[in-house]
């Protein structure tokens, strides 16, 4: 049973008499353990409920309009602990983080309730075959951290004698006709040439149901002191992982008409290669694994600067990235400068000294790198930094605070969307939300 911790005012249940502190068991027959449950069966616009209050079991019969939300609150998302994580994979970034960082840098997720709530990906090792029959049942999407179909090769890889057997969920997935997002994590020397071969042939094997598979490379920081080997991508295993990803999209347009399989942006840039045109990711099916991101980035700047105008005065900005990203951005702002020249933006690259100058994205880097290597620069009426630098609570990986960090440099600091239209908004001022 779940505690109902609130029930919202004028809501179906509040008028049928539900009230915190009851007790969920049962709707429509359906035993209550978690918000899969819950959201499965009051998706029906005739609820019978079940539940207890002070010790007393009884129900109520509710009828509600079919997209009308039952009302009920309860004291976490999932309405159950968080599952996680019983992998040690030879990649996990949590694992290369530093000592004394805040708790919650490690705690690893691997629930599949997320993975369906948030689109997070999952190793399958902690399901049983009861959660896969229920995943089946829901006929639900899921997301899967495959990264090689090999048994013996993924129980190393992810540190966990249950990694080759958990291929069998996916395998059942597939066969019921599930829809199926995957993701490879590529290490040089483990899962790469031929194992990457295997891996995509096996998954090709399930298309339709397999409907996209992203190849990411692995990311290594410099505290990787005590963990496994795994050699640093050079430009010529990342142009490697690319042409072999490559062939393989040309073989699929002609047999399913459609890539399938896709390499992060990530890769190209490791192998010093042009992205690809945003037909190559089709319907950026793995946007948010970073795959397409930045196309779609340029692509939408330059739609929106083709129809921009600007009739202010002269403005100076700046905008702070990472490494990888930076020479993108600047080529971004020449070319707004060569339109509108009252408008100059500066774009800084800032290395990543804390996890280390191979990671490269804007979304690892901390507060104290900005600071370092912004502090004493002429950076103009404001600062834009990307959205993904900052959690929900507008704090950086290192708990430094973005108003710490407007404070400390003086002048205000704007989280932009990761957006072309909203980027070209902030640098022109059309939009001075912070």
């Amino acid at each position: 049973m779940v505690e109902i911790t609130e029930v919202r005012a004028g809501s179906p249940a509040d008028k049928a008499g539900l009230q915190s502190g009851d007790l969920l068991d049962q709707i429509n027959d359906t035993v209550i353990r978690d918000v899969l449950d819950y959201r499965f069966v009051t998706t029906e616009s005739q609820l019978h409920i079940a539940f207890v209050r002070n010790g007393v079991r009884q129900s109520v019969s509710i009828h509600k309009h079919e997209y009308a939300d039952l009302g009920l609150e309860f004291a976490t998302p999932l309405m159950d602990e968080k599952k996680t994580c019983g992998n040690h994979c030879i990649f996990c970034f949590i694992d290369q983080n530093p000592n004394g960082m805040r708790d919650t840098i490690y705690v690893k997720d691997d629930d599949s309730r997320l993975s369906f709530l948030q689109g997070s990906y999952i190793t399958l090792t902690n399901l049983t075959d009861e959660d896969v029959d229920r995943i089946i049942r829901m006929r639900l999407t899921v997301n899967v951290s495959v990264h090689t179909t090999n048994p013996e090769l993924r129980s190393k890889m992810l540190g966990n004698r249950k990694g080759g057997e958990a291929l069998r969920h996916l395998y059942r997935m597939a066969e019921a006709g599930l829809q199926l997002n995957t993701q490879i994590v590529l290490c040089p020397g483990w899962n790469d040439g031929e194992e990457l071969h295997r891996t995509l042939a096996d998954l090709f094997r399930y298309v339709p149901a397999v409907e996209s598979i992203a190849v990411v490379p692995f990311g290594m920081t410099k505290h990787r002191e005590h963990l496994c080997k795994i050699a640093p991508f050079t430009q010529e295993t990342a142009r490697a992982a690319v042409a072999q990803i490559e062939a393989v999209q040309a073989w699929s347009l002609t047999e399913h008409g459609s890539r399938i399989v896709y390499a992060a942006d990530e890769l190209y840039l490791l192998a010093g290669l042009p992205l690809p045109s945003a037909e190559t990711y089709e319907e950026y099916p793995q946007y948010e694994n970073g795959v397409g991101m930045l196309r779609s980035l340029l692509d939408e700047f330059y739609d929106a600067l083709a129809d921009a105008e600007y009739d202010g005065g002269e403005r100076h900005l700046t905008i702070a990235t990472g490494t990888a990203a930076a020479p993108f951005f600047r080529q971004m702002m020449q070319d707004l400068h060569g339109k509108f020249p009252a408008v100059t933006c500066d774009v800084i690259a800032i290395e990543n000294r804390f996890y280390g100058t191979s990671v490269t994205v804007a979304g690892l880097l901390t507060g104290q790198d900005f600071l370092a290597q912004l502090q004493g620069q002429s950076l103009g009426a404001e600062l834009l930094l990307s959205e993904t630098c900052l959690r929900y609570d507008d704090r950086f990986l290192d708990d430094m605070t973005r108003e710490e960090l407007e404070t400390a440099l003086g002048v205000p600091v704007r989280k932009n969307a990761v957006d072309g239209y909203a980027l070209l908004d902030a640098v022109l001022g059309a939009d001075e939300s912070m």
